[in-house]
């Protein structure tokens, strides 16, 4: 079983020193880092260091040779572990956050950035190796057998996730029989159904969103509210988010041009597991409908994963807080870390549980 080393990964004092003497400098060669770092190192040490802030995407370099010098990565405040526990210790109206929306982290800083470094993607190849060998060992049969499986566990979490109460159990039953828990509301159940059936639609037609375009996520998203009372299509009013000061667009034509931008950046993008992440974290930030945003986001993320043949996420042992707090985090800040790690976390589970 592969762990992967962003789990275990801290920024060391002598990392954080180099970031902060760069942002007060700007440019510096790796001299001229060495001669204004406090921490007592060798200069192999420190040009150790630098190369290695530079493969996690923290630095830059910029010119050649002798006349090399580094930079802050424009990917950092993208890219730098935030601890959630930390930063939420500061109620909502004390954190110092990007309110409104931000054009430029999909036309810039995303469509310049490597999400993943080379360390991370290396080891999700890894364990897409590992997913492609397993499942060559499965009957047709067995196969549909473990995507069921993955399937509930999806329709379950992405629902919870949204306030659900359906346990884990209740809707196997559901799902399976058609037979509804006692003591939970009709609004419940068909959410349920309803993930299933976007699941079923895109297993049965894996390319139908490629590429990606906005009319085909609002397919999806009429899916997944069918008899929910919730409105279709782009939405055309006003929509707060609870536990932020995050304002998403207001403008139906600003909404479909963030969201067509969103739909050329994952059309962009080679790594499979870039597409699959912008999917998950960008249709959330937009809030392009007037409810079921998240939801959205997961069932694309994942038809993205199953329509270049990897595996998909159930999402199952996220904790619903943590999910959230990252969402938020990028909401605020436009910082992707927490949601990054919930993406390799839930990737690496799914080829080790279901397959």
């Amino acid at each position: 079983m592969l762990h992967l080393s962003y789990k275990v990964d801290k920024m060391t004092d002598r990392e954080l020193e180099i970031i902060q003497i760069l942002k007060e400098y700007q440019s510096l060669s790796s001299g001229e880092i060495f001669e204004k770092l406090n921490t007592k190192v060798s200069y192999a040490t420190l040009k150790r260091t630098v190369s290695k802030l530079q493969e996690d995407n923290i630095l830059q370099a910029t010119g050649q040779g002798k006349g090399t010098k580094y930079i802050i990565s424009k990917a950092y405040s993208l890219l730098q572990k935030i601890d959630l526990d930390s930063y939420y210790q500061k109620e909502i109206d004390e954190r110092e956050i990007i309110k409104e929306f931000n054009f430029s982290i999909i036309s810039d800083t995303l469509a310049k950035a490597d999400i993943f470094t080379k360390r991370e993607h290396k080891e999700l190849i890894g364990l897409q190796k590992n997913f492609e060998q397993n499942i060559s060992d499965l009957t047709k049969s067995q196969y549909l057998k473990e995507f069921e499986r993955l399937a509930i566990d999806l329709s379950w979490k992405s629902s919870q996730i949204e306030g659900n109460t359906y346990s884990l159990l209740e809707t196997e039953r559901l799902l399976k029989e058609k037979e509804t828990a006692a003591g939970k509301t009709k609004e419940e159940a068909v959410m349920l159904l309803n993930h299933k059936d976007a699941i079923d639609f895109i297993i049965e037609h894996p390319d139908y969103l490629f590429p990606i375009e906005v009319r085909k996520i609002e397919d999806i998203h009429s899916i997944l509210m069918k008899e929910l009372q919730v409105e279709r299509n782009l939405r055309t009013k006003r929509v707060g988010i609870s536990g932020t000061n995050y304002r998403p667009l207001d403008n139906e034509y600003q909404i479909r041009e963030a969201l067509s931008m969103t739909c050329d950046l994952i059309n962009s993008k080679e790594s499979v597991f870039d597409k699959a992440l912008l999917a998950l974290v960008l249709i959330s930030y937009i809030q392009p409908f007037m409810d079921g945003n998240k939801r959205t986001a997961r069932i694309v993320s994942n038809s993205i994963l199953m329509n270049f043949k990897h595996c998909p996420l159930s999402f199952r042992t996220v904790d619903s807080i943590d999910y959230k707090k990252a969402m938020l985090l990028f909401y605020e800040q436009n910082n992707i870390s927490s949601l990054k790690s919930i993406f390799t976390e839930q990737f690496e589970f799914a080829v080790n549980t279901y397959f």
